[in-house]
């Protein structure tokens, strides 16, 4: 798909004020009525050659403090309660409608899924005993389905 000079330039203007991938996608759509997947966007952006403000896992154990990181920063904007913090990933998980992950008032970072029959379920980390505390859980479903409302599933 090609976009005008005008387009591109929205899209650089997007990146540059530091709206993440998957904003300029919604932008693109609701202003232009332009539908691509994020996999469309970031290789529009790499084009475009635009330096992406938002920060990018790397791989191993620093990506998941970068996620858990980035869950914390989005969800003090989103209203977090400040003991528990849910994020949505960008490329969800084999065989799930959603998925992210959930750091617990006690510290521990769980991966979370939503199947496609509605089924939500906890993916048990290093202690596979580790049960988060009824309080945390109802602040955790809770704040995903803020989280999901605001992005939109």
């Amino acid at each position: 798909m090609q976009l005008t000079d005008e387009q591109k330039a929205s899209v650089t203007q997007w990146v540059q004020a530091g709206r993440s991938l998957a904003d300029v996608q919604r932008s693109l759509l609701e202003e232009f009525e332009i539908s691509m997947t994020y996999m469309d966007v970031r290789f529009l952006v790499d084009d475009l050659d635009i330096a992406v403000v938002e920060d990018e896992p790397e791989a191993g154990e620093d990506a998941v403090d970068a996620e858990t990181e980035n869950a914390e920063a989005e969800l003090v904007d989103e209203g977090g309660d400040g003991s528990v913090f849910v994020d949505v990933d960008a490329i969800m998980r084999p065989g799930a409608l959603v998925s992210g992950t959930v750091k617990f008032s006690d510290g521990v970072s769980l991966g979370w899924q939503l199947s496609a029959a509605g089924q939500l379920g906890l993916i048990p980390g290093d202690d596979p005993e580790y049960r988060p505390s009824p309080e945390d859980v109802q602040s955790f479903q809770a704040q995903l389905e803020d989280v999901l409302r605001k992005k939109g599933f």
